[in-house]
């Protein structure tokens, strides 16, 4: 596991990275040229069983700089309910960079931030919790087209806090 001072020396990194990806790009583009780069996108999720169900609704944009660079933003709205148990919801944001060294890889780093609020049933005498938590996930994939299919891997993950299982979780990624 990464100690802090790798965690902030890896996002600087990245966030360089991206800085000048940024900065080269020609600022002579008229508005109309800014939409036909804008690509949107997104997840839906739904799951159900005895007791439970989870919902979650979020959408994304990204710029395709060119083809290999892309930068985003999402957004990201959750509610959990175990049926006597527990219930939370957890909204946030996330900013996504997308680079394809070829066109059927893509590496991504997306740097989340979302606020977790859980509300435990009286009766099992747990404090009810609401906290901000980030993650920083670095990931590859194959790409076909519009779609990506892969996995990432949370640096910043924290057992105790994520609302994720696992630091590792693959994703497919959409963009029209």
């Amino acid at each position: 596991m990464l100690c802090f001072r790798q965690k902030k020396m890896l996002f600087f990194a990245f966030s360089l990275m991206i800085s000048s990806v940024l900065l080269s790009q020609n600022n002579a583009s008229d508005s109309n040229d800014f939409w036909r780069h804008v690509r949107f996108g997104g997840g839906i999720g739904l799951s159900f069983g005895d007791g439970f169900f989870s919902g979650t609704l979020a959408p994304s944009a990204i710029y395709e700089f060119n083809d290999q660079f892309a930068l985003g933003v999402g957004l990201n709205g959750t509610y959990n309910k175990q049926k006597d148990f527990y219930k939370s919801t957890v909204f946030g944001g996330s900013l996504i960079g997308l680079f394809n060294p070829i066109q059927e890889i893509q590496l991504s780093a997306e740097f989340e931030e979302l606020n977790v609020n859980r509300k435990w049933e009286d009766r099992l005498g747990i404090e009810d919790e609401n906290y901000w938590y980030p993650a920083l996930f670095i990931g590859a994939g194959f790409r076909s087209s519009n779609v990506a299919i892969g996995i990432r891997y949370d640096v910043l993950y924290d057992r105790d806090k994520s609302i994720y299982a696992d630091p590792w979780a693959p994703f497919v990624r959409v963009y029209f």
